[in-house]
């Protein structure tokens, strides 16, 4: 095992499309790299990805593997997996990581059952053991009520999916020597796919939104207010671990340790209790305004406003104003 080195990042795209998160865990992958001097590389698979090649290059990487095939425009579970093995195989890095989104949570545990390797998912925090050098990571449980650290004991590469806004996206100083590497024609042979029909949410991004308006279970999934409200103020809408089980919004906008991550600079909470798991995905947030009726609500303990009231009579007395009164 004392051949496996260095840090790899798979650098997640779909149709020329990047995913944002990649390049948080390539900065974080860049810090480990230079603290425990293990050499990063970025891996990008996809079809014509010329500008992506450049930005992907900006992130702490020490080397970008690139593979450029046609059948590799789109994600596909099959042809992503014989590739991706192809390249661990032949670069042999000890840590791998991932993104935590659909298609690299599928990626992963793929790859973990063929590597027979550990797999920590949904992390939110990233490092190397200094006495070891094991991977340790931070998974919430139990809703997200308790944070567990997990060390990966067996297998290479040592793995984790992260979730996204865990950490930053940071433009290194240097950019990555970029590697056009080839694969084998037959890895990618009779696993093609054909694109049908591709919709696209008309949400932003909530790692990334400056704006996000919060729902809790005090609303009662009511939010026809709350998406009013956030119109007028030009914010994106996220939802508190309750309101995404009972399928109010997508799982994608589901905000705390088994979600997303906020960086926003301002934050509205509406009917949220404050429970430890949610308050973790506003922890690096600017201002926060909570309304909440009960004045012993946690969320008090965790925002620069404070507002004990109804959030419907909130609600409306601020869209009253911004629509100028009327």
């Amino acid at each position: 095992m004392s051949e496996w080195r260095g840090i790899s990042v798979f650098i997640e795209q779909d149709n020329g499309e990047l995913e944002r998160s990649s390049l948080e865990i390539l900065t974080r992958a860049g810090e480990l790299g230079r603290k425990f001097n293990e050499e990063v590389l970025g891996i990008l698979l996809g079809h014509e990805l010329g500008s992506l090649i450049k930005e992907s290059s900006r992130y702490g990487a020490d080397k970008l593997i690139v593979v450029d095939h046609p059948d590799l425009r789109h994600y596909n579970s099959d042809a992503y997996t014989e590739v991706m093995a192809y390249l661990i195989n032949k670069y042999r890095p000890r840590y791998l990581l991932l993104p935590a989104t659909r298609n690299s949570r599928d990626l992963a545990g793929r790859l973990a059952v063929r590597f027979r390797t550990c797999l920590s998912a949904h992390v939110i925090m990233v490092d190397i053991d200094e006495k070891d050098r094991k991977l340790v990571t931070a998974v919430p449980g139990f809703g997200g009520n308790i944070v567990a650290t997990v060390v990966c004991t067996g297998g290479k590469p040592e793995m984790a999916t992260v979730s996204p806004g865990t950490y930053e996206a940071k433009p290194s100083d240097k950019e990555a020597s970029v590697i056009m590497e080839s694969i084998p024609e037959d890895l990618v042979r009779k696993r093609r796919i054909e694109l049908v029909e591709k919709k696209t949410s008309p949400m932003p991004d909530l790692s990334r939104a400056e704006r996000v308006v919060v729902a809790g279970l005090g609303t009662g999934g009511d939010l026809e207010l709350i998406r009013e409200f956030a119109n007028l103020i030009g914010a994106a809408v996220g939802v508190t671990r309750p309101l995404a089980d009972m399928g109010i919004m997508p799982r994608d906008y589901q905000i705390g340790t088994t979600g997303v991550s906020l960086r926003a600079k301002t934050v509205f909470v509406f009917g949220a209790s404050g429970a430890p798991h949610f308050v973790y995905g506003i922890r690096d947030c600017g201002t926060i305004v909570a309304v909440n009726t009960d004045r012993e609500a946690p969320i008090f303990e965790n925002c620069d406003y404070c507002v004990v009231a109804d959030l419907f009579d909130v609600l409306k007395a601020l869209i009253k104003e911004l629509r100028g009164g009327k």
